[in-house]
Parts: C-alpha cells; sequence; structure tokens
C-alpha cells in the first residue's frame, strides 16, 4: 500500500471523524450551562483551551456548533443535534467504562500466586502480610512448589505471579530479581564435618551422598551446576522442610539455603561447613508469562518484594 493509500484510509477511520470524548463532555457541558466559561471551569482547564477545542470539532464535523457572545455561548441548530448525539456517545462511554471497572474489581478480588519452596516458607509471607495491608479485600492462594511447577503453573494461566529461585528463567518467561541468596551444607553437631578445621573441597562434597532437594527445584539446579552434575544423593525430599529436618536428626550432610536454617544454626541443631572452592551463589527472581507485566495485585507485591 502506498502512502498515500494509507493516508486516505486513516483518513477514512471513526476516529479520524468523531470527536474525542473531551470535546464531546466539553460542548454537553456547554449546552448544560449555557457558558463557555463554566463549562472550561468544570472540566478543569482554561477557556482559550475550550474554546481551541470547539473550534478543533466544529472544523473536523464541518459545522458551527456554539454561537459565543458576550451573553454566553448557545448552541446552534446543528449543535443541538450534535449534542444530543454526543450524549448517546458519552453515555455509552460511562457504560464501558463501568464494565471495565467491573472486570478490575473482579481481577483485583483474587490474586494467585506460585512460589518455589524456600521463598514461599521464609519470605512470601512477610510480603502477603504486607500486601493485605494494603489491599485487604484480597483474597490470596498460594500455589508452593520447585521452580519447575511454578513456570508450568504460570503458562497454564493457574497463577498471576510467580517466584523462582533457579540459576535461569524458564522459557516463556520474563523476570525481575528481586533479591540474592546463598546455599549452604550443614550438618547435625555430631557429624565428622562439624570438627574439620580446614573447608570442604568441592570434590569431597561431590563425593559424598547428601540429603538434597528433588530435581527440578532451584536448590538442586544450582548445586547440580557448581558441582558438574555430580551431586549424589543420599536422599531426595520435595520440601526444604523435610531436608532440613532429615539433616537435623543426624541423617547425613545437606545443602540449604541461609534463609531456611538461621534458627537451626543459632540453637546449634545444625552446623555451617565452610567451602574451599565452590560457590552457591543464586538469585532470587519473580516471573511472568512473557510479555505480560503483573498488574493490579500482582503489581503491589512485586513492589513490596524490591521495597
Amino acid at each position: 500500500m502506498t502512502q498515500a493509500a494509507e493516508g486516505q484510509f486513516r483518513a477514512g477511520t471513526l476516529a479520524h471523524r468523531v470527536p474525542d470524548l473531551g470535546g464531546l463532555e466539553l460542548l454537553l457541558a456547554v449546552a448544560r450551562l449555557g457558558s463557555l466559561g463554566g463549562a472550561a471551569r468544570e472540566l478543569g482547564i482554561t477557556q482559550p483551551a475550550a474554546s481551541s477545542r470547539i473550534r478543533s470539532m466544529e472544523r473536523q464535523l464541518g459545522v458551527a456548533l456554539v454561537d459565543r457572545s458576550p451573553r454566553g455561548s448557545r448552541l446552534t441548530d446543528a449543535g443541538a443535534l450534535v449534542t444530543d448525539w454526543a450524549r448517546r456517545i458519552v453515555e455509552a462511554a460511562e457504560a464501558f467504562d463501568a464494565g471495565a471497572q467491573a472486570l478490575r474489581d473482579r481481577r483485583d478480588s483474587r490474586l494467585r500466586v506460585a512460589a518455589s519452596m524456600t521463598i514461599a516458607e521464609y519470605l512470601l509471607p512477610g510480603w502477603l502480610l504486607a500486601l493485605r495491608a494494603q489491599r485487604p479485600d484480597t483474597a490470596v492462594s498460594l500455589l508452593a512448589g520447585n521452580s519447575a511447577a511454578v513456570a508450568e503453573r504460570l503458562l497454564a494461566d493457574e497463577a498471576d505471579l510467580g517466584f523462582v529461585e533457579g540459576l535461569t528463567v524458564p522459557t516463556g518467561l520474563d523476570s525481575v530479581v528481586i533479591a540474592h541468596d546463598n546455599l549452604i551444607v550443614v550438618t547435625a553437631p555430631g557429624h565428622l564435618w562439624s570438627r574439620r578445621r580446614r573447608p570442604l573441597q568441592g570434590s569431597e562434597l561431590a563425593a559424598t551422598p547428601l540429603i538434597l532437594r528433588e530435581k527440578g527445584s532451584g536448590t538442586r539446579q544450582v548445586l547440580d551446576a557448581a558441582l558438574g552434575g555430580l551431586a549424589r544423593p543420599l536422599i531426595e525430599l520435595s520440601s526444604t522442610t523435610a531436608v532440613k529436618a532429615a539433616a537435623v536428626s543426624g541423617a547425613g550432610p545437606a545443602v540449604l539455603s541461609e534463609l531456611a536454617v538461621g534458627e537451626e544454626l543459632s540453637m546449634r541443631r545444625l552446623v555451617s561447613i565452610p567451602l574451599a572452592d565452590v560457590t552457591l551463589a543464586r538469585d532470587l527472581r519473580a516471573v511472568w508469562p512473557t510479555g505480560h507485566r503483573p498488574v493490579g495485585p500482582a503489581r503491589d507485591l512485586l513492589a513490596l518484594t524490591r521495597g
């Protein structure tokens, strides 16, 4: 299509031929008040701006709409007819706005969150309490699972916002880093490693059966990447709480988030084992389907996580 043809096409659209809602609301105010200045004050614009908008509509429609005199402003016959049409358009726009608000209210009445285990257990409760203070009428449901499960929930439209802990962003999701976390090796105080004088080598960690989270979890993803996929499971468990309980019982060493073991370390139910040549750092991310930036309660929760 040539540029001239495109220009003719654009000129033929309703948006080009019909005045905008602001202009129609101004015309209705003039009809009701009999004064262009009064209409301008009611709509919160200057009188010159109101005059300019009326002239613009008159040029657009090709007819005079308002007669102006020192005694006030009076609609022309054409202006009275256009005002009747404008009233119907504005009423339809008001119905459209009310419907859109109802949709927003329905959306804002609930929030579905999917989060990987560590975030769900140790960070989300505080964020959700803060959100409740802002939005007491929003009902929140939390789906906890590993990072792979979070991605599945979001892509199936079963969650509005997700949180993951792995090294990569699952395909089909956009993300933003909201926090940083470190994984640490922990054992019960009676374990041989608790009496070590030297930091643990990565090769020793890889050679030792460990209490691990299942594959698909962010914790396991970070550990496998650090050890070249050589981590050996003694037990595989599907929650951080279960891994921690097994480690406290003396079943064996475990790799857990620092966020998860603060109390156990301070109470000496677990001991942190320093690492010599392995870094187990990770980013914690909020995620959502690509191209669908969070809105409503999901947007507010995202803001709280970064506050």
